[in-house]
């Protein structure tokens, strides 16, 4: 079984993701998988050089991150040529290390479930929600990303309406990290249950 865990920038995604490996879970996460698809040597680092110029590389040959997201979020033909070169790649990637997977159940950790169609590499989707304001006090507060870009992050991802309407569980992460903790032990222990179900097509 493959629940697909997702939430807005700054919904608390990260710390969900890390208690479930922390109870011994494999999990997949979509930002680790598509930074290691642009590390030095790669095919899509010289695909986004050649496209993009040598200029958005670091003086050591690595991606420029942070220019990069600023030039994708001011051309949506850009961001969309990147999004073609990477998903297949991304996607891939996931589903080998998914398949790889020898717990219970897997969690595949991705904050473009939907809008990748990722969605339907899984069982069950698992929503983080938090308010909208949450996510900007938490996303500035942890990137170095400015309220504006952030909102603009937030404009390209589905919105929090449409997410939690998708889901088939949803942590409310308004509270503490002690809150956080029962809800992540609680669906844990109901995952194991639907585990050792026959999972319908």
């Amino acid at each position: 079984m493959i629940v697909g865990l997702t939430g807005g920038i700054g919904s608390g995604k990260s710390e969900v993701s890390r208690r479930f490996e922390q109870l011994g879970i494999k999990v997949v996460d979509a930002d680790i998988v598509a930074r290691e698809a642009v590390n030095i040597g790669s095919i899509a680092l010289t695909a986004i050089s050649t496209h993009f110029g040598k200029d958005i590389l670091n003086a050591d040959g690595s991606l420029n991150r942070a220019q990069l997201r600023s030039r994708i979020f001011e051309n949506l033909n850009e961001k969309r040529w990147l999004e073609n070169l990477l998903h297949p790649i991304i996607r891939k990637e996931i589903v080998a290390q998914l398949t790889q997977s020898q717990t219970p159940y897997s969690i595949l950790s991705s904050p473009l479930l939907f809008e990748t169609k990722q969605n339907e590499l899984v069982n069950r989707v698992l929503v983080v929600d938090a308010t909208e304001d949450m996510q900007l006090k938490r996303a500035a507060a942890r990137d170095t990303n400015n309220t504006d870009q952030i909102q603009k992050i937030m404009a390209t991802q589905i919105s929090r309406i449409d997410r939690c309407k998708k889901a088939d569980d949803i942590i409310e992460n308004h509270g503490d990290l002690n809150e956080l903790d029962t809800a992540v032990k609680k669906l844990h222990t109901f995952y194991l249950q639907l585990a050792e179900q026959p999972i319908s097509s």
